[in-house]
């Protein structure tokens, strides 16, 4: 099991044009994974998108109100659901 996240894991860092191209959920269906694979790739994928979506919005210096909900919109574009 931790050779199958180290493998996501490189992936999904190799892969950042990649991640910037699609959202999470067409990854998991391009990769065609389902049951506990799809709900592991969906979770990692989420939280790597909300550290990513976190970062834009410092660059951007938002705060508050402004911060949460850029970052709220930032994730759901970004995990496709």
């Amino acid at each position: 099991m931790k050779a199958i996240a180290a493998a996501l894991a490189m992936i999904l860092c190799a892969g950042g044009a990649l991640a910037a191209e699609s959202s999470c959920a067409a990854q998991a269906t391009e990769k065609k994974l389902a049951g506990a694979a799809k709900t592991s790739f969906m979770t990692k994928c989420e939280r790597d998108m909300k550290a990513s979506c976190d970062a834009q919005a410092a660059e951007k210096k938002l705060s508050g109100a402004a911060k949460t909900s850029f970052t709220s919109k930032c994730v759901k574009d970004s995990v496709g659901m």
